[in-house]
């Protein structure tokens, strides 16, 4: 059997090349594909070469890639996989709109449906500063565009795996199809249980406008009683800056080892961004460390609420400083009802080894609706037991979160 990995870019090494590693250890053999490599650090490729576009000899490509938006779909259509039974996109933009024959599969693992072309168009103009003019004109036509040629594209795809029950709703509302949610690898081993906790709140991210670091910071500094570290750098960071009180220590870009000493040491890890999944989330639990997160996106599926038996955590509902500040103090109060050990068992859900089981489940129940192909027997026989580690009827990751 020929497997073919494509994913969009290679440039930093994020949740969704995280699942590109797994992916990898699912299936060594896979030749990988991206519009542009940039990556310094390759251990999470197991040394292989990468086949990149066109996009990749474009000036400045390295630093200005996401310029050439409009030329991706052209690009990734480039890529001449007609020598492969499994094709796997890693997709959160084009990696699914691939071309395929009648005789191949192909499973998309979706971060998301592009989000700055779909719901999010209008906070990325905002954000972007393109609301008015000739250049907001060409970048609304540009996206226009871009959601005819995702719709289009989505009928080369055989299943759809997503990594949350949130994206799964994207997925069936833009494109109208049933997906399987097998949720991000989380390496859970990296942070260790640690049930000795101390006064101060912490939170980590990247400081870019939809994190709201900058609101967590400033709910933070009208409460001065409350000690707030915030770990991370971005385009941001002068607006955090600006907002933080003595209480609120600035760290800015830390290594792993500083990082996950204080997800471990940390009284409850503080996240206000409307995330797909929210791997940081899950690495805090991790840790022992509870969870106080707004209440939309994939956080409603990785965080155990107040309400619940055994909780991990507490929701906020508004992306407001008093919404922040009255999460806080209401996880204050039930304080004793957030065990490490609970939050640790929680985490162990979304481990690698989860992951990887319920991807090749996912590709294994993808053939079964396709056995007429003519690759139907070499992909059958290669995913069959030992390298299951679950009957292909099986979809743990799923059935754990119901019994939740």
């Amino acid at each position: 059997m020929r497997v073919a990995l494509v994913h969009e870019w290679l440039v930093t090494y994020g949740g969704s090349e995280r699942v590109v590693e797994e992916i990898l250890e699912c299936f060594p053999e896979a030749d990988v594909f991206s519009l542009i490599d940039f990556m310094e650090d390759r251990d999470f490729l197991k040394g292989k070469a990468v086949k990149t576009s066109f996009v990749q000899k474009l000036p400045l490509a390295k630093r200005k890639y996401r310029a050439y938006l409009p030329l991706f779909p052209l690009a990734i259509e480039q890529f001449d996989l007609s020598g492969y039974d499994l094709i796997i996109s890693s997709s959160h933009a084009v990696a699914k709109g691939v071309l395929v024959g009648p005789d191949q599969l192909h499973v998309s693992y979706v971060h998301s449906p592009i989000r700055y072309a779909w719901d999010l168009q209008h906070q990325y103009l905002n954000e972007a500063r393109l609301t008015s003019g000739m250049r907001s004109m060409f970048a609304r036509i540009a996206l226009h565009y871009l959601r005819t040629w995702d719709v289009r594209t989505a009928n080369g795809v055989d299943a759809f795996v997503v990594n949350s029950e949130f994206i799964g709703r994207r997925v069936d509302r833009v494109y109208r199809r049933e997906s399987t949610v097998v949720y991000p690898p989380v390496d859970t081993e990296e942070f260790q249980l640690c049930t000795e906790k101390e006064s101060f709140y912490v939170t980590v991210s990247r400081m870019v406008p939809y994190k709201k670091v900058d609101l967590i910071v400033e709910a933070f500094s009208g409460t001065p009683e409350r000690k707030l570290i915030v770990i991370g750098d971005g385009p941001d960071m002068e607006k955090v800056r600006a907002k933080a009180g003595p209480n609120v220590t600035i760290m800015g870009h830390q290594s792993f080892s500083v990082l996950r000493d204080y997800l471990q040491r940390a009284r409850a890890f503080v996240f206000a961004a409307e995330e797909d999944f929210g791997i940081s989330i899950v690495e805090a639990q991790a840790c022992g460390t509870p969870v106080i997160a707004f209440g939309k996106g994939g956080a409603c599926e990785s965080v155990i609420d107040d309400t619940q038996p055994m909780p991990t955590g507490v929701f906020f509902n508004e992306q407001t400083v008093e919404s922040v500040q009255a999460a806080v103090a209401r996880f204050e109060d039930g304080a004793q009802k957030f065990r490490p050990e609970n939050c640790r068992a929680n985490a162990e859900r979304f481990s690698k080894a989860a992951f990887r089981s319920g991807f090749l489940s996912a590709v294994m129940k993808a053939t079964e609706s396709r056995q007429h192909l003519a690759s139907w027997r070499r992909i059958r026989s290669t995913l069959k037991p030992p390298m299951l580690a679950v009957p292909v009827e099986s979809e743990p990751v799923e059935l754990e979160v119901q019994s939740l």
